[in-house]
């Protein structure tokens, strides 16, 4: 097998018990690199310290990760002004905070009857956040609901 120093320098190809006797003798593992190379590759470290060091690492990563949520906003049909606009400024937070928006209108009885009020409602709020968001998916009517999915965009890092 190949047999890498705790340094990183080679010490060449070296017989399977010569490679576990010099990682006793500096009281480190041996631990199989690439099992299948040809020869195997088996390097000497302190398998303890390094799978700790991976776990800080994976831990730093996770910690830098930025986890995208969908929220969710829910409108009426006949949903007054000042309510259209403090539910606007709620989608605009979750927008400037980098999550998608699913916003959705909720029909209730007779207003089944006239979807378009709530396309409208939809549009409106498209075209209010046309600045913050694009659509990425538009309305559509499920069932009693109609909804419709706002992704913030791309901000250019100058």
């Amino acid at each position: 097998m190949r047999l890498i120093d705790e340094d990183g320098s080679q010490l060449g190809v070296v017989d399977t018990r010569e490679a576990l006797n010099i990682a006793r003798e500096k009281g480190l593992d041996l631990v199989l690199v690439s099992p299948t190379a040809k020869p195997p590759v088996a390097r000497i470290l302190d398998y303890g310290k390094w799978r700790y060091e991976q776990q800080q690492a994976d831990k730093e990563r996770r910690k830098k990760q930025k986890r995208q949520e969908i929220k969710a906003i829910k409108f009426r049909v006949k949903v007054s002004e000042h309510d259209y606009l403090t539910k606007l400024k709620h989608v605009r937070r979750f927008l400037e905070d980098g999550h998608k928006v699913k916003v959705t209108i909720m029909f209730r009885g007779r207003e089944m009857a006239h979807p378009e009020l709530g396309k409208k409602i939809l549009d409106r709020v498209a075209e209010d956040l046309k600045e913050l968001a694009t659509v990425e998916m538009p309305p559509q009517l499920a069932g009693r609901d109609m909804n419709m999915v706002l992704a913030p965009l791309a901000k250019n890092k100058a």
